[in-house]
């Protein structure tokens, strides 16, 4: 007699169903991380001042400093700048400091230029170039027949007075225009700067010389002259060059700026570098 096997029960597999609300959750978990990030912003922008210092102090002395070197600020929270007395003590430490060419906050730009100090110096030299001129004058009566006039090129000496140097069309220099070259000479050659003696002319046209252009060279080479023949200065630091009309002191066809303009000009020449010499002017200014 057979005995009947026990059936096996089939386990009923319960379908899965599609849960419509699942996004709820990653949505409210995105916004509690938002949450959680603006909190901490938050708390990040409101620094206790006190326990800022604390810190900083504390870290400094952890890491064997006298005094505030790590954190190193203002009392302003988290500004980057340094107190004023810091700033006044340690401006070579300073992040934004001049010398780098970066600026420097409450500073005088340039003050640390090297082309700036030089020029001032530069200036100064030339200064005093002037005073001793314009003592050398003085003593003889002679300072109103004289100008002087600071360029990007360094000194310039105008004789300049009316007819007193060169009458017109003319390139002899009168006994007033021999002594002021003679006073002039002294300190000429007691510097080592080169000189270019420069000729101008009024713009009325000559029937002595061909052109202006003649007529300026002789008067600047009868200044020349005097200088190298009469008070012995070095030729070889001297030169002479004609500008015929192209370069007036005063425009006009008056008589006194065509009088003016019959000048010789006495450049004294800087050594400086260029952008040195681009200073001057602005310094004497």
């Amino acid at each position: 007699m057979s005995v009947p096997t026990p059936r096996r029960r089939r386990r009923q597999v319960e379908e899965e169903h599609d849960n419509a609300e699942r996004w709820l959750i990653s949505y409210s978990d995105m916004i509690t991380v938002l949450m959680a990030l603006f909190i901490v912003l938050f708390a990040i922008s409101q620094v206790d001042q006190d326990k800022y210092v604390a810190l900083r102090q504390s870290l400094a002395a952890g890491f064997g400093g006298g005094g505030p070197a790590v954190l190193d600020g203002s009392t302003g929270p988290l500004d980057g700048l340094k107190p004023e007395s810091d700033q006044a003590t340690d401006s070579t430490s300073s992040l934004v400091d001049g010398d780098r060419g970066l600026g420097s906050q409450g500073s005088d730009p340039g003050r640390d230029d090297p082309n700036l100090a030089a020029a001032k110096v530069e200036l100064a030299h030339l200064d005093a170039i002037r005073e001793a001129m314009a003592q050398a004058l003085a003593e003889q009566g002679l300072s109103e027949d004289v100008t002087f006039r600071v360029s990007e090129r360094g000194l310039i000496v105008g004789l300049v007075a009316n007819d007193v140097f060169f009458a017109a069309e003319s390139a002899v220099l009168t006994p007033t225009a021999n002594q002021v070259v003679d006073a002039l000479a002294p300190t000429l050659a007691s510097i080592s700067e080169e000189i270019s003696v420069e000729g101008h002319a009024s713009n009325i046209p000559t029937a002595r010389y061909p052109t202006n252009w003649e007529l300026s060279s002789d008067r600047a080479s009868k200044v020349l002259r005097h200088l190298v023949e009469i008070n012995h200065l070095p030729g070889t630091r001297l030169s002479a060059v004609g500008f015929g009309d192209t370069r007036p002191l005063e425009p006009g066809s008056d008589e006194a700026s065509l009088a003016a303009n019959r000048r010789v000009d006495v450049v004294i020449l800087s050594a400086a570098p260029e952008a040195v010499r681009a200073l001057l002017p602005a310094l004497s200014g």
